[in-house]
């Protein structure tokens, strides 16, 4: 089985504030990601004949223009995932009780608007424990794709968060477990904790993000905009072998600083690489993956399928 699934989170641009402990944006720039990206990549998508999974913030519901793209996604084909309420970075650390109301009232108000809950949850910032865990197999989700088993990744976002704090802001982005780094790189059925397989019996299949085989390099969209197409194409190359690879992008991966983001740009480098050569690394690993044999799914499908194999 060779499968490949896109995923994109769509985090607007005030969560990047929240990282950066930045004012919030009072412009229309607030908007970019639903405004700006959404199109550029359904347009790519679309081109490209993928089915995409697309992991939506329910607040961001009560907006019209957000509304009307997810209608668009949803009519277009596209898998619409649960990236909880108020993308709380702290998720984790909340109690029981408004850990459940995060992701129920994400999946209300996406069945609200497309008439069907979503079965797939991605947690902000990829923080998951199993507490988390116990919610969402308690609201009858089947897959989570929330564990990034990614040393490099880690060990950059904790010196991300203590650098910000040195400078005098509060970043509200917080680190897992760095048991996390033990997980599975591939999918599997989660035990307790979490980071461990399931001989039997797990309800929730976990589609861990994307990382090459080997070195377990970030195989996500910021990486991908950061190196380019050339370098883009050894990496994808890396990932050949992999049962899933699993793609993860946020709207920021086609956006950039001529969006009105000049601001955020000056703390965010992938800003900085323009929306024509970040589309062009997309293209060069999507015709990578395909060439090397691998079919274009959504995580819903891809969970459907891996949760059949790992349970026989």
């Amino acid at each position: 089985m060779k499968l490949c699934a896109v995923s994109v989170d769509l985090d607007e641009v005030p969560c990047y504030h929240a990282i950066h402990g930045l004012p919030m944006p009072a412009d229309d720039s607030a908007h970019a990601v639903y405004t700006r990206a959404v199109p550029r990549l359904g347009e790519l998508f679309s081109a490209e004949g993928i089915p995409a999974t697309f992991f939506v913030i329910g607040r961001d519901l009560g907006d019209g223009i957000a509304r009307a793209a997810v209608q668009g996604l949803a009519r277009a084909g596209h898998e619409l995932g649960n990236h909880s309420q108020n993308h709380r970075y702290d998720l984790v650390r909340l109690g029981p009780d408004a850990m459940r109301a995060e992701v129920r009232d994400a999946s209300d108000a996406l069945a609200s608007i497309v008439g069907q809950r979503p079965v797939g949850f991605r947690a902000p910032g990829y923080t998951i424990t199993d507490a988390l865990f116990d919610v969402l197999a308690a609201e009858g989700f089947a897959y989570d794709s929330s564990v990034f088993p990614c040393p490099a990744y880690y060990g950059a976002k904790t010196s991300a968060i203590g650098l910000i704090a040195a400078r005098g802001r509060a970043s509200r982005s917080i680190v897992d477990s760095p048991a996390v780094l033990l997980a599975p790189a591939d999918p599997y059925l989660p035990s307790r904790p979490y980071w461990r397989r399931a001989p039997l019996g797990a309800s929730i299949v976990e589609l861990p993000i994307g990382v090459t085989r080997g070195a377990r390099l970030p195989f996500i969209g910021t990486t991908l905009s950061l190196l380019g197409p050339a370098l883009s194409r050894l990496l994808a190359r890396q990932m050949v072998g992999r049962p899933l690879v699993n793609l993860e992008l946020h709207g920021l991966d086609l956006l950039d600083v001529a969006d009105g983001l000049r601001t955020l740009g000056a703390h965010q480098g992938d800003l900085r690489v323009p929306v024509s050569r970040k589309a062009a690394a997309l293209r060069a690993v999507i015709e990578v993956l395909r060439d090397a044999g691998y079919s274009f799914v959504t995580l819903r499908d891809a969970a459907a399928a891996f949760a059949h194999q790992t349970r026989d």
